[in-house]
């Protein structure tokens, strides 16, 4: 199985400093990117315990064309994982000889360590944490369905359908195949924690949509009507560019900007299946785009996620250890590029709502960058008051804070995440009087660079069944 191999290309990479895990995944080409992080991830995590078995069983001197990093994946793939995939080919044959031995040999270490289950093996730092405890979010993509067809096939197929939820409460109590609409987020249904549909027909199909409950709070709360012009500053890998395009109902535009080639073309893909026709993509730094340039003169709406530490994302602790304290330097650059896109934002002429969101936890990238950039903007903006209900507000480093959201595995039983929601106070009576109010907040020049222009509309991508 290709999977196997690609798998062991990214941890020789890994061991090698050539990249991160998420990084050299996405530039294995590997179709399947989810399937090849999760295995890549969870293989990681039990290395120590996989080198062990390994080692004590004698595979690889029994198996001397059989490569190390190879090896750890189908010995995880075995022993700890879902079985081999596709019928495991000649890889399923190599383990049968050596099953009896592997099992025998994992078994005596647990009796070695006094624990029962395999993740008892794991170090301190290596448990599951929070994200294996979360529940599974599921955002309905209501470009091609509808909330009642999915809850109807759901119940079809076993599951069973508990409502709206009351509270975050009902959340947390999920079992089995119980599954509720959740209280805050339209269109987003919650299942029990484990529950796995990365191969269930109704995502492979974009019907559905895997993802996190914090996620899916930037464009629900810009929040643009049908026929408006949106950009999406730093669009990849586009969870938030097909929740626009759902909200939008496929009417208006969605200039969608990335500089990361091989991202925007796993964006596009990802968009065709969830069928959004109304966005355009860029490879372009959206540092560099005009605010003047015609062709954004009606964008009233801007969901800018700009690159950040990603101290928020429960799934870079496995591959990044300490990524939740990342350093001052780095704090620093991120915050200063941070701001300069905001900012940036903030000088185009007919702009009406902006939303600014990260996966970080870090005050410097959050609360600083939005005050700084208000500051600059003096009587210009606000923040707007969103979602009451909400439990876990901004911190209190500035009066009105209070209106921006953080998210988190204990509050609201997702990563970690943050998002202000800035309003123009008062609309421009015409762009030049806008222009004319934004120099105090022009970004430092962007480093010249040879302008590689890419457009595609993601609707020239058709899917076969769909």
């Amino acid at each position: 199985m290709a999977v196997y191999a690609a798998a062991a290309g990214v941890l020789a990479g890994v061991e090698s400093r050539q990249g991160s895990i998420k990084g050299l995944v996405y530039s294995s080409n590997f179709q399947n990117v989810k399937q090849l992080y999760a295995l890549v991830c969870e293989t990681q995590r039990y290395s120590a315990v996989l080198d062990a078995v390994i080692a004590s069983a004698g595979l690889l001197r029994a198996e001397k064309k059989l490569r190390p990093h190879l090896a750890k994946v189908l010995v995880y793939e075995l022993l700890l994982g879902k079985g081999f995939r596709g019928g495991g080919g000649r890889w399923k044959a190599l383990l049968g000889r050596h099953q009896a031995r592997l099992k025998a040999e994992l078994a005596r270490l647990k009796v070695h360590r006094g624990v029962s289950r395999n993740e008892d093996l794991l170090e301190v730092g290596s448990r599951p944490g929070p994200a294996s405890q979360l529940p599974r979010f599921v955002r309905i993509n209501t470009l091609k369905t509808c909330s009642d067809d999915v809850v109807d096939y759901f119940k079809r197929k076993g599951f069973s359908y508990q409502g709206q939820a009351s509270s975050i409460d009902d959340l947390r109590a999920l079992k089995g195949k119980h599954f509720l609409l959740d209280p805050l987020v339209p269109e987003l249904l919650v299942f029990a924690a484990q529950t796995d549909l990365h191969e269930h027909p109704l995502y492979r199909a974009g019907h559905l949509i895997l993802q996190d409950r914090a996620s899916c709070l930037p464009a629900m709360l810009l929040d643009p009507p049908p026929g408006s012009h949106v950009i999406d500053a730093c669009a990849a890998p586009g969870n938030k560019t097909s929740h626009l395009a759902a909200l939008l109902k496929n009417q208006g535009k969605i200039f969608a900007f990335d500089l990361d080639a091989k991202r925007l073309a796993s964006m596009a893909t990802l968009l065709a299946r969830a069928g959004v026709s109304c966005c355009e993509l860029a490879e372009e730094d959206f540092l560099a785009v005009s605010p003047s340039d015609p062709r954004y003169s009606q964008v009233r709406y801007i969901l800018l996620d700009p690159s950040c530490s990603g101290s928020g994302m429960l799934s870079r602790q496995l591959e990044e250890p300490g990524a939740c304290t990342p350093s001052p330097a780095r704090l620093h650059a991120l915050a200063g590029f941070q701001q300069r896109a905001l900012c940036h934002a903030l000088t185009f002429p007919s702009l009406q709502r902006l939303v600014y969101s990260t996966c970080s936890l870090c005050q410097e990238e959050n609360e600083d960058v939005v005050r700084d950039a208000l500051q600059q903007n003096p009587g210009a903006f606000r923040l707007a008051p969103v979602l009451p209900p909400w439990p876990h507000r901004g911190l209190s480093r500035f009066p009105g804070a209070e209106h921006c959201l953080r998210a988190s595995p204990e509050t609201t039983l997702s990563g970690g995440f943050f998002v202000a929601v800035i309003e123009r106070v008062e609309a421009p009576s015409s762009a030049s009087q806008a222009e004319a109010s934004a120099p105090e907040c022009t970004p430092s020049p962007a480093p010249k660079r040879k302008k590689r222009r890419r457009q595609a509309a993601a609707g020239a991508y058709t899917l076969p069944g769909t």
